[in-house]
């Protein structure tokens, strides 16, 4: 009986940890809870990123880049700053800014879900 409830015990402790190890793991990746996003000549975003984490997916926003220049599948912790590839040496010009591509993600996703969509819900005063 003794040996029963120490075993059960140690079982209920390395259980503990490792769920605290992958609730630390994922909570030292999700980067900040809230941004300020920035392009040359626009004015800032105020991005609440925890509240978009607890609704989406990393893939939602983020993805990454094929080797023919194309937009790829999101691949966690190879994140770059938006503007590494949205910028004016894209041919695209919907998407050749960070700010026509958050643009063109943020107010699509927004107008799907109902959110805000008001200049100043994001760009605020």
């Amino acid at each position: 009986m003794k040996k029963s409830i120490v075993c059960a015990a140690a079982f209920a402790f390395a259980f503990t940890c490792a769920v605290a190890g992958v609730s630390v793991s994922k909570a030292a990746n999700a980067g900040p809870a809230e941004m300020v996003l920035k392009d040359t000549g626009s004015k800032p975003a105020t991005f609440a990123h925890k509240a978009h984490q607890d609704r989406a997916k990393c893939a939602d926003c983020h993805h990454s880049k094929t080797a023919d220049g194309k937009k790829g599948p999101y691949v966690a912790g190879q994140e770059k700053k938006c503007s590494t590839c949205h910028n004016k040496d894209m041919a695209n010009a919907k998407l050749n800014s960070f700010k026509n591509a958050a643009h063109e993600a943020c107010k699509g996703c927004h107008k799907a879900k109902n959110g805000p969509m008001k200049c100043n819900d994001c760009h605020k005063k």
